[in-house]
């Protein structure tokens, strides 16, 4: 019992989910960017969509962190965290929830975040604005 428990285990986490930029399987990306890096010996990003979590302005979710007036850099690291995190990470797998829009399979829903990276995000982000009472819809760019 101890082993089909281990695999199942295993299986969760290494793996990506269906979604618009990850790779099928995970493996090594060397040249991954930035804060992305952290997931370079097994990845579900490329190289090319660890260096667009970082723009301001990218093509991966047509989206602009600066939409509401500049985002401070110490507040955008925690948005790009999260990006590359949702991006790279082969570990996300006990989070995967199905979702069925015309860019993603899969999504991840619920990934716990520990008490200290919340309250420094909060902490950071703080003073900044958005224009925007919910992110994943009814833009009109």
């Amino acid at each position: 019992t101890v082993t089909v428990t281990a695999a199942a285990r295993e299986s969760l986490l290494n793996i990506c989910m269906d979604a618009k930029h990850h790779k099928t399987q995970p493996g090594p990306e060397g040249q991954l960017y930035g804060q992305c890096s952290l997931w370079k010996e097994n990845a579900c990003c490329t190289a090319n969509t660890s260096l667009e979590a970082h723009q301001d302005q990218s093509y991966l979710y047509n989206f602009n962190w600066d939409h509401c007036g500049v985002m401070p850099e110490k507040c955008k690291r925690h948005f790009i965290q999260d990006t590359c995190l949702y991006e790279c990470s082969p570990n996300l797998g006990p989070w995967i929830d199905q979702s069925d829009t015309s860019w993603r399979k899969e999504r991840i829903l619920h990934v716990p975040l520990c008490r200290e990276d919340c309250e420094q995000w909060w902490e950071d982000c703080q003073d900044a604005l958005t224009c925007k009472v919910n992110w994943h819809k009814g833009w009109n760019w």
